[in-house]
């Protein structure tokens, strides 16, 4: 069954709504730049709150790998989801340390899927932007023969089809599930019922 990441959570509520609807994964974005970023601080407190049968993934952007590592072996996070222009040497140290690593690639032709295909990282996500809510073209996928967590314009219209069709490791949602910028108890419920 086609796993859930909730991405983008940072309010105690935020974790109340991901412990009753259990998805697989939830992120924390700790890329200063997003509107979504979250301390630290306050990711460790929200992890402390989160059943310990949920994921939480921790999403960087060209960060120091030496935070990345300390946030992981703190605890505060399980996995690490690299956003930015990270290289593939930058991944291997990270699976070196003992943390699995989600690394994202925009797709918008065939070569950025053979770039994800080759890459060390434990998961791949395809997506179509930064955060854009849009969707890419997913006829892209037929040829990726390794787990990849799919993203960019996922919604409980769509995701069901994204299942049935491409078949992902994981799906990725955040835009869809919030309403003036924070995440709506009845979208998320909505975009877990759809993916199930």
């Amino acid at each position: 069954m086609t796993k859930i990441k909730m991405c983008g959570l940072r309010r105690k509520e935020d974790i109340e709504y991901a412990n009753m609807l259990l998805p697989e994964y939830i992120g924390y974005v700790f890329a200063k730049k997003s509107r979504r970023f979250i301390a630290p601080e306050k990711a460790e407190e929200l992890t402390k709150l989160l059943l310990p049968e949920i994921t939480p993934v921790g999403v960087f952007v060209d960060e120091p790998i030496e935070n990345v590592i300390a946030l992981a072996e703190s605890g505060v996070i399980k996995m690490v989801q690299l956003h930015g222009n990270e290289s593939e040497n930058y991944a291997a140290e990270l699976k070196a340390q003992g943390i699995t690593v989600i690394r994202a690639f925009r797709v918008s032709s065939e070569a950025d899927i053979a770039e994800a295909k080759s890459s060390c990282a434990d998961y791949i996500l395809l997506d179509s932007g930064s955060g854009s809510g849009e969707t890419f073209d997913w006829s892209l996928i037929d040829e990726v023969n390794r787990d990849f967590f799919l993203a960019g314009g996922l919604t409980a219209d769509n995701a069901a089809e994204a299942v049935r069709r491409l078949h992902p490791y994981a799906v990725d949602a955040s835009s869809c599930l919030e309403t003036d910028g924070f995440k709506d108890f009845a979208k998320m419920k909505a975009f877990v019922e759809a993916v199930r």
